[in-house]
């Protein structure tokens, strides 16, 4: 099971081929000549024709206070009709842009593309015995760029089973059927994405298999500052530290706290001050409970519910 770093790690790489920045663009919109996906948008560049930009925006317009539903429902008709005149309609390209800032929207999209692409990615993973942090990533990376059950019955029917080579080697030789397949077809965009393939392959033949940080995919830096983005403290609060799992562990008073608090509630849990694995698999446990979203994360919506605000 990838911890939530990996998670993130693994998330990363793929949003630097899609957008170039590590944690994603929400508001980017593109409009490519020749790709039969039509109008893209955010983190993950969902698209117009697979009718996930339908849901994505009914989402986002479903969600209490969000700032650009009014404007955004008059074209879900259209969204949801895969109206390709959408491409050129620059104020719906405005409006998608500036969504991209409301945290309400980049909250739909993270549990959006979350349900969509990583949640299928790691159970695809898991069904073929791939369980490393770089190995779902380059599943997760096919399932978002397309053709993952194409290029993964190839690979099975030219080189073997994952048992049978080992996962490693197994998606070496994925790599290289899904490079070729790209290098050699007939979609020039396609042509284009063998980078993808390459930084992929780059991260493999280093042994980064776990996706430790600090690390390049395409002249991009990842470090911990990229994939944990600074959130904003109150001082009323006393600046508390938002917690997470991260190498090395997080220890001190707050996090002593934060597991006592755990505890009280008749949680199993070490109260021992360090922010570890089996903290961050406690509170994911209390987030569920308390209808949050379980990403491990002790910021000021898990201190609330936990009566440490």
């Amino acid at each position: 099971m990838l911890t939530e770093l990996q998670k993130r790690a693994a998330q990363a790489i793929v949003n630097i081929f899609e957008t170039s920045d590590p944690q994603g663009d929400y508001g980017k919109v593109t409009v490519m000549k020749g790709d039969p996906g039509h109008l893209t948008y955010g983190r993950s560049q969902t698209t117009l024709t697979s009718g996930n930009l339908y849901l994505l925006i009914k989402a986002y317009c479903e969600a209490p206070d969000a700032d650009f539903a009014a404007t955004l429902e008059h074209y879900l008709l259209r969204l949801l009709r895969k109206d390709t005149t959408l491409d050129n309609d620059a104020t719906l390209r405005a409006v998608l842009t500036k969504a991209g800032d409301d945290p309400i929207m980049q909250d739909v999209q993270d549990q959006f593309f979350d349900r969509v692409y990583w949640e299928p990615s790691v159970i695809a993973a898991g069904n073929l015995g791939i369980q490393t942090a770089l190995g779902i990533a380059v599943v997760y990376d096919s399932i978002v760029h397309g053709s993952w059950r194409a290029m993964r019955d190839k690979t099975l029917t030219d080189y073997g089973t994952v048992k049978q080579l080992g996962e490693q080697n197994w998606i070496a030789q994925y790599i290289g059927v899904r490079r070729q397949w790209l290098a050699t077809n007939k979609m020039a965009l396609l042509r284009k994405t063998v980078y993808r393939m390459d930084a992929l392959f780059e991260l493999a033949q280093v042994g980064n298999w776990n996706l430790v940080l600090p690390f390049y995919v395409r002249g991009v830096y990842v470090d911990h500052g990229a994939l944990m983005p600074i959130l904003p403290r109150t001082s009323a609060q006393g600046d508390e530290r938002v917690l997470f799992l991260q190498t090395p562990n997080l220890r001190g008073e707050d996090v002593k706290e934060v597991q006592e608090a755990l505890l009280s509630k008749g949680y199993q849990i070490k109260v021992d001050s360090v922010f570890g694995e089996k903290t961050e698999s406690v509170v994911k446990q209390f987030q569920g409970r308390a209808k949050l979203k379980m990403d491990g994360i002790v910021g000021p919506a898990t201190r609330a519910a936990l009566g440490l605000l």
